[in-house]
């Protein structure tokens, strides 16, 4: 029954609909890449800078490597970074604004203060620095993206939690005596995390973003494929050799705009307000 509800609001909601269509072909891709790709993505040949022909469908870079396979396989790279780097956030975000809201008071101003100063600070100059000090392996591209977009989720989470605090159930729970924490964690954050859901979804298209600009400038992880990391070796074949940049960048477009699609469609199937408002049909 969940699953036909599931479905059913899925086709109800354009975006979200579109949005999983173009969601599950990625998954394919990045599920089936060493099937689907037709060579060795780190295989280097003597066929260098080859336009899209039939052997290289896409062609191949400066070292002789197939673009169609190092954009197949890329695709893991950046869903595996957008998925974690999202979920991280989504978790700090959600327990700090849990706490700011819910508690207030000094919590909710250390809270606070601690937001403000990470909107302050230019996050991917951050990201940059943290990145050149401690190394540009996968795994600390994908926590240092986490620990410095989580703010958005904060705001959010701090909104819902303060205005749910007001409502009949949970001051009743507080009035049976019922714990604070278990109150936080019981009532409010499973009531409040709707919009984080949507934000969190959308916060992966800028992760995806984030890691394909630091492998663009050189410091993203070298020994994994990543789109970012193929407009990087291309850009010095822009003349004679468009298709390493052109198609590198259409995945990252076409990744970017699913996750918009499936965020945009989740938070107006979560907000009652946007449910009429649609920017388009299909």
């Amino acid at each position: 029954m969940r699953l036909n509800n599931a479905i059913k609001t899925i086709n109800g909601n354009p975006q979200l609909r579109t949005g999983c269509i173009m969601l599950i072909i990625l998954l394919v891709i990045a599920l089936l890449a060493p099937i689907l790709a037709p060579h060795d993505p780190y295989a280097l040949s003597d066929d260098m800078v080859v336009a899209p022909c039939r052997e290289y469908l896409l062609g191949t870079d400066g070292l002789g490597r197939d673009i169609l396979s190092m954009i197949l396989y890329g695709a893991r790279t950046s869903l595996i970074v957008g998925f974690t780097a999202a979920i991280i956030a989504g978790i700090i975000g959600t327990l700090l604004g849990g706490f700011a809201g819910y508690f207030g008071g000094k919590i909710d101003g250390i809270i606070g203060e601690m937001i403000n100063i990470f909107m302050m600070m230019p996050s991917f100059f951050l990201i940059l620095i943290v990145v050149a000090l401690f190394g540009s392996g996968l795994f600390n591209v994908m926590v240092v993206i986490g620990l410095t977009t989580w703010v958005g989720n904060a705001k959010l989470m701090r909104a819902q939690a303060m205005s749910l605090r007001q409502r009949t159930f949970i001051k009743a729970a507080e009035a049976i005596g019922e714990n604070r924490i278990k109150i936080l964690f019981k009532h409010v954050i499973p009531n409040g995390i709707f919009p984080i859901v949507a934000n969190t979804t959308m916060g992966i298209s800028g992760a995806i973003l984030t890691e394909s600009s630091l492998a663009f400038l050189g410091l993203g992880d070298p020994n994994i494929i990543s789109w970012g990391q193929i407009i990087q070796n291309g850009k010095s074949y822009l003349v004679n050799g468009w298709w390493m940049c052109v198609f590198a960048g259409l995945a990252i477009i076409f990744t970017v705009i699913t996750f918009y699609l499936i965020g945009d469609g989740l938070n107006r199937v979560l907000s009652p307000k946007l449910s009429k408002v649609m920017f388009f049909t299909m």
